[in-house]
């Protein structure tokens, strides 16, 4: 399964945020990733513990992949 990171800068533009969606569509292309950061963006939702807010200016955005590889199934 592949993961959605969207990764956003902060009010002070200093901080890196990213937004992780575990389900979302594989197939998604640029443009409609980029409405929705700009979207998203808008709200203006999320605040950090400093009262900054998170997701202010769309950075970037990357399908990311984890690969599990069992070393142990059972105890024995």
């Amino acid at each position: 399964m592949k993961q959605l990171n969207l990764v956003f800068s902060d009010q002070t533009g200093k901080n890196k945020n990213t937004f992780r969606l575990t389900y979302a569509n594989e197939t998604l292309d640029q443009a409609t990733v980029a409405k929705a950061m700009n979207d998203l963006a808008a709200l203006n939702l999320f605040i950090d513990k400093d009262g900054q807010l998170m997701y202010v200016k769309p950075i970037s955005a990357k399908y990311v992949e984890t690969v599990e590889t069992p070393i142990i199934t059972e105890a024995e």
